[in-house]
């Protein structure tokens, strides 16, 4: 019997919901999480991301050169890493009991990163900073809706840094970022102009517990605000060190107060002789739910794919790294 492998099948993509970066237990940026997809297209893993309707969604592999390989979308396509989304992920893997406390290694498209998984809390290794020329600060101004003085006066530079993926660090001086008006479309042409997926901006606290304040917005990607973005936190804290803004080389930063979603996101810096050697950024997790997003699978191979990694992730977690 001649079996027809074009046979297109619907199948339930299971996605888990997750708060990342949460404080106390609430607030957090939420990602959802797609364990051992079937093999998928970028427009089915986009359209997946999409009804999801969160900033970014993680789709997770095994894989052979490290413990596993990440993939992250977002509604307008594929981005190289995501911080918030990474943390949703692993909190996923050792809530569900795929894998126990530990370190392992994940490929992403910015590299390969190091995680840590304890009972408290996941902490993941970003890349090493880059720094490159940024906008003019007029024109960052007019983006976001203030006057120049109010970016200039706090005598601190707008730099593009990157930990994984690139974000333009605008320093504003404190009490005016809840006041910001962004300007969407500005914000969006700039950021393609300069390579950038957005605007990370912040003011100094006066609260001891936390070093800033923060808010991001990145448009061009669809996402006009967001709550926590972990890549853009492990940037800022590469900015604060190299501009002796603090000597603590660990320190925490809030986002999502002019959301009413606050997050906190826990930065350690590595850093000898001005020179940073490594990035660290952690936080906490909670699972809010599932949701279930139906897909036409076009080949039969691809059920029996799916197939094999659902059996995995249920029947095989992963032992523990030390």
């Amino acid at each position: 019997m001649t079996i027809d492998t074009t046979l297109a099948i619907e199948y339930d993509i299971n996605v888990y919901l997750v708060n990342s970066f949460t404080k106390s237990g609430l607030g957090g940026n939420p990602a959802g999480v797609v364990l051992g997809p079937p093999s998928l297209s970028m427009k089915q893993k986009t359209y997946i991301a999409r009804q999801v309707g969160f900033s970014e969604t993680a789709f997770v592999y095994t894989n052979t050169e490290t413990d596993f390989k990440v993939e992250f979308f977002t509604a307008e396509g594929e981005v190289d890493f995501c911080g918030h989304a990474t943390l949703a992920a692993f909190f996923v893997l050792a809530s569900q009991g795929f894998i126990e406390q530990g370190c392992y290694t994940q490929q992403t498209k910015a590299g390969i990163l190091h995680i840590a998984v304890d009972d408290s809390s996941i902490i993941m290794d970003q890349t090493k900073p880059l720094f490159r020329r940024a906008p003019h600060v007029k024109d960052i101004a007019y983006a976001i809706g203030i006057s120049s003085d109010v970016i200039t006066s706090t005598g601190l530079p707008i730099e593009i840094i990157s930990t994984g993926l690139p974000d333009i660090i605008v320093p504003v001086q404190t009490g005016h970022l809840d006041i910001l008006k962004p300007n969407f479309a500005a914000i969006s042409k700039l950021s393609q102009e300069f390579n950038t997926i957005g605007f990370h901006v912040f003011e100094l606290s006066n609260d001891k517990a936390t070093i800033a304040h923060c808010r991001n917005f990145a448009p061009l990607y669809g996402i006009n605000e967001e709550s926590a973005t972990g890549s853009a936190s492990g940037a800022l804290g590469c900015y604060l060190i190299k501009h002796g803004i603090t000597d603590s080389l660990t320190f925490a930063l809030e986002q999502g107060r002019s959301m009413g979603v606050l997050s906190l996101i826990q930065v350690t810096i590595d850093s000898k002789q001005d020179i940073i050697r490594r990035v660290r950024v952690g936080g906490k997790a909670s699972l809010e739910g599932m949701k279930e997003v139906p897909i036409s699978l076009s080949h039969i191979e691809d059920l029996r794919l799916c197939k094999v990694w659902n059996r995995y992730f249920s029947v095989c977690p992963m032992p523990s790294k030390a």
